[in-house]
């Protein structure tokens, strides 16, 4: 089993909001499949907080942002939980995978993701499959 899990914002959302469609899974990945340590980076962070205040993701109920980042603030609190810094070093993955054949515009953000797992020894766990054409990525899709 992996010792950090980087969730991807989708995960986030799904844990936090009972409504969502894959609540129950986010949740039973947290409560039976989670690695000890779990990592928050900033761009994780903050699309936590913008889908939380956003009423679409939200399905027309979104949190204020005073309570969005009351709610980022409280799993930072718990104990598995670290805010971790972006290395420099995960730029040479996102310059070697803009020349990939899998490449696409639409991929930056999770590139970026899957750069900081790997620098820093993470898990990636998505709802999206598309995590997995990341080499050598440590990747678990969470399958609702």
């Amino acid at each position: 089993m992996p010792v950090i899990d980087l969730p991807d914002v989708n995960v986030w959302l799904a844990l936090t909001d009972p409504d969502h469609a894959y609540h129950a899974r986010a949740e039973r990945y947290w409560a039976n499949e989670k690695a000890p340590q779990i990592a928050l980076f900033r761009i994780t962070l903050l699309g936590m907080l913008r889908l939380l205040s956003n009423s679409k993701s939200m399905n027309g109920n979104p949190f204020t942002p005073e309570r969005a980042w009351e709610i980022s603030q409280t799993y930072l609190g718990l104990p598995e939980v670290t805010l971790y810094p972006d290395p420099p070093e995960a730029d040479k993955h996102l310059a070697q995978w803009s020349k990939a054949r899998f490449f696409s515009p639409k991929l930056w953000t999770d590139a970026w993701i899957a750069a900081l797992a790997l620098e820093h020894g993470c898990r990636v766990v998505s709802f999206d499959a598309h995590f997995a054409r990341f080499p050598r990525l440590d990747f678990l899709h969470l399958e609702p």
